[in-house]
């Protein structure tokens, strides 16, 4: 498990921002601050890759070097994971991406949350490095869903877990429920979840204060 968060960079400016109350009035700031992290950790991920050995003509010789074989799969989880994976895209630029509709099904103690997945568009997986987009990874359950019916697009060769913030209780359920090759990439592992399955410390609802609240049905 990699945990931006405890080295220093210029992360930790960018969480503390999207964390302070009295900047996160200032959306287009917040989303920003996402997409940067996206950035960084896109960074981070691109060192684990494969790579194979590639020569370049210059005007006055060759070039050696290595570049990755093959650009990782990105997926996000809509709406909160879009300015994160927008950060993601501008590292992995041929990156083919997909996009995942999840919601809370039911509210109330944490224990009774279920998640459903409503929507899911993404490209042949099978045997491909898939990075899996969120910015919170509080119970673990949407992520969890959403890796059980990615496999209709096939089975990837791993799955990369990208989160800005997470919770314990959301890497145990990971750990006890996946089933597939996986890593786990956050900017701060957090405290833990309060009643309601909300990250504490965490920032609120990430996908509100991007975007605006949302009318509830």
């Amino acid at each position: 498990m990699f945990i931006l968060d405890r080295k220093n960079s210029i992360a930790n400016s960018y969480l503390s921002q999207l964390r302070d109350l009295s900047v996160q009035n200032d959306r287009q700031k917040f989303r920003v601050n996402l997409q940067r992290l996206g950035s960084l950790m896109a960074f981070e991920i691109s060192q684990v890759l494969h790579y194979h050995s590639q020569e370049v003509s210059t005007p006055l010789g060759k070039y050696q070097t290595n570049i990755p074989i093959n650009h990782p799969v990105l997926l996000t989880l809509m709406r909160a994971g879009l300015p994160f994976f927008q950060g993601f895209l501008d590292i992995f630029d041929q990156s083919e991406c997909g996009f995942v509709g999840s919601f809370r099904s039911t509210e109330g103690e944490k224990e009774d949350i279920e998640i459903k997945s409503t929507y899911l568009t993404a490209p042949d997986l099978n045997g491909k490095q898939v990075i899996l987009i969120d910015p919170m990874l509080a119970t673990g359950k949407s992520l969890v869903d959403a890796v059980n019916n990615m496999k209709r697009k096939g089975v990837p060769e791993h799955i990369h877990i990208a989160a800005v913030i997470s919770a314990p209780e959301g890497i145990e359920y990971i750990k006890n429920n996946l089933d597939i090759d996986y890593s786990i990439w956050t900017a701060s592992l957090d405290e833990h979840l309060n009643n309601k399955a909300y990250i504490v410390p965490g920032l609120g609802d990430a996908g509100d204060l991007a975007f605006g609240p949302k009318l509830d049905n």
